[in-house]
């Protein structure tokens, strides 16, 4: 007789884990989360106690008191009759400002510097790296003292340098024209955004076109008549903007936009640092592509600037646009040594404020959350654009 087993089934857990999971991997992620909270609120009581202490209560209160800190440089009405919020909010603004100027400026500087050194003329492209190698092996803090110091020993006012019509460089700055804010400014400001909006839908419908048709047509001229000529139909409707033009007048100019030189310093320092970085990371990104591509665009008759627009950057900006992001955090979170040469960014408002309140633990909370922000919605823009322009296999 054969003998028949029966096999029973598995028991089931009581509760259901996701695949791959076991209990004793959920034990362990329990026992972190509960030690992560006991030390967390172990430094909060600690906290509490040592500033209950020295007279200090915990809160954000102090934000409507008065903060009589003089700013001398701020993009929003300020006085020093007002609040720490609006104090600390001028100090942001700030940040914001030089970390945009210098994220633009540094972008195109390092793509110029990038290509210089994979350029062929030798003299071109050494010294393109020799200045990439001082750069980037000086510390920052270093070439921001210099470019200060080399700014506060420019000509007076009087006898300012003029490199370009209506732009002055003296010890006082940079001054340079500015359209005046008024209703034909933003008039042509909408049709620009328009047109350049209009072109890129063009753009994206020919390129539509071409895969299933195969034929290809320019975008050129129709762009170019919706960017220059929608900004034209608002000047006839709306009246030309105005520029003001800087003057001198006495002993100081007027009119015109002033870069103090914290400020420029600050800005040259950093677009600088970060461009030769990002020249590096250019240069890999294109090496990064195989030379065979290059024969293959040149044994099709492309241009060389084509070759480079068409073939080779859509290749090389999956290796390029990751480091890039980093820079660009590198530079929003370095314009935080401002501080050194005295221009009034986000963390030397925060200082003062610290030591006139005592209130640190909050007000340090407040700029670590504000860089937070800054580098997370960096890194998703950039995050977002690089799914755009990444390569979609068929």
């Amino acid at each position: 007789m054969s003998s028949t087993t029966v096999s029973m089934p598995a028991a089931k857990p009581l509760i259901p884990l996701p695949a791959g999971t076991t209990m004793r991997g959920l034990l362990w992620q329990a026992a972190l989360a509960i030690a992560v909270v006991v030390v967390g609120w172990s430094l909060y009581n600690n906290m509490i106690a040592n500033m209950t202490a020295r007279g200090l209560q915990f809160g954000f209160g102090f934000l409507d008191r008065s903060a009589g800190i003089p700013i001398g440089e701020a993009m929003i009405p300020y006085t020093p009759a007002d609040t720490y919020q609006r104090a600390l909010t001028v100090g942001l603004l700030n940040t914001l400002r030089v970390a945009f100027s210098g994220i633009v400026l540094c972008t195109i500087l390092g793509i110029l510097l990038g290509l210089a050194r994979l350029s062929s003329n030798p003299l071109l492209r050494s010294l393109t790296g020799g200045y990439i190698e001082v750069i980037r092996n000086t510390p920052l803090v270093l070439q921001l003292v210099f470019w200060h110091a080399i700014i506060l020993q420019l000509p007076s006012v009087r006898q300012a340098l003029s490199p370009l019509p209506g732009v002055f460089l003296s010890q006082r700055g940079l001054k340079i024209p500015v359209f005046v804010a008024e209703p034909a400014l933003w008039a042509a400001l909408a049709a620009l955004a328009a047109g350049i909006v209009l072109w890129v839908v063009l753009v994206r419908r020919e390129r539509a076109r071409q895969a299933a048709t195969g034929e290809r047509r320019s975008t050129l001229a129709q762009g170019l008549a919706l960017v220059l000529g929608l900004p034209a139909l608002a000047m006839l409707l709306y009246g030309v903007p105005q520029v003001d033009w800087p003057e001198l007048a006495g002993f100081n100019f007027e009119g015109g936009l002033t870069l103090s030189p914290e400020f420029f310093a600050l800005l040259v320092g950093l677009v600088v640092y970060t461009s030769a970085f990002i020249a590096e990371i250019v240069r890999a990104g294109i090496q990064s592509v195989h030379k065979g591509q290059w024969e293959a665009a040149r044994a099709l008759g492309l241009p060389g600037g084509r070759i480079m627009r068409l073939v080779i950057l859509p290749q090389a900006l999956r290796v390029i646009i990751p480091p890039l992001t980093s820079q660009y955090l590198n530079l929003t979170k370095n314009s935080s040594l401002a501080v050194v040469i005295g221009y009034p960014d986000l963390v030397s408002v925060s200082n003062t404020s610290i030591n006139q309140t005592g209130q640190a633990v909050e007000v340090i909370s407040i700029f670590m959350a504000v860089y937070l922000i800054i580098s997370l919605v960096t890194s998703g823009l950039m995050n977002a654009y690089n799914r755009a322009v990444a390569l979609k296999e068929r």
